[in-house]
Formats: C-alpha cells, sequence, structure tokens
C-alpha cells in the first residue's frame, strides 16, 4: 500500500473502527495520538508513512489475529503500532497525547449518551 492510499484508507475508515472498537483496546489513546500526528503538517513525511501504515494496518477487516478473537485480537494491532511509535517517539508531542486524551473523553461520553 503506498503513503497515498494508506491515508486515503486511514481518512475513511479510522473513526468508525475505533467507535466501534473502543471499549475493546486499552490502547485507544496511543491510536488516536498517532492519527493526530500523522495528520499533523509539522510531522515529518517519513514519520506520516510509518505512523499511516500502521493506523492502516489497526482500521484494516483482515488481520493477522482477527479483532473478534478476545483477548488477543488486537495484540497485532498494538504490536504494529507500538513499533511505529517506538520508531517515531520523539515526533509524537504531548499537543498529540491531550488531543486524543479530549477526543477520546467525548467518544466515551457520545457512547454513554447513546446507550
Amino acid at each position: 500500500m503506498s503513503h497515498t492510499s494508506n491515508e486515503a484508507s486511514v481518512v475513511k475508515n479510522f473513526w468508525p473502527k475505533l467507535k466501534k472498537s473502543l471499549a475493546s483496546i486499552p490502547f485507544a489513546e496511543e491510536v488516536v495520538a498517532s492519527y493526530y500526528c500523522a495528520f499533523d503538517p509539522a510531522t515529518p513525511l517519513k514519520v506520516k508513512g510509518i505512523l499511516l501504515a500502521a493506523l492502516a494496518y489497526f482500521i484494516m477487516p483482515i488481520d493477522v489475529i482477527p479483532d473478534f478473537i478476545l483477548g488477543l485480537g488486537f495484540t497485532d494491532d498494538m504490536a504494529v503500532l507500538y513499533t511505529a511509535i517506538s520508531l517515531i517517539r520523539s515526533h509524537m508531542t504531548q499537543a498529540h497525547r491531550d488531543r486524543a486524551k479530549e477526543t477520546l473523553e467525548k467518544l466515551r461520553a457520545e457512547i454513554v449518551e447513546s446507550s
């Protein structure tokens, strides 16, 4: 997958996938911070490419370990994301993390309200 197709796929599918699986993934804040870092204009192109590839893997409907398997389903997604983050750690800012935390609080509140 190229950088452009990863970006298009992430833009289209990221938020629906996150909302659907929010309760199941303990690393949601890292996922959303990665999203914000990837789409930050100040983020270098190479870093964006790494993050978009990891985020594209997160939203792919077919995984090495299917997401619906309780306890294991997101372990491959987590491994891919944490590997990507370890490679680009210096580019993920506190602002990305703060924005991710705020976004997740809003999403969780929306989910509770709609239940």
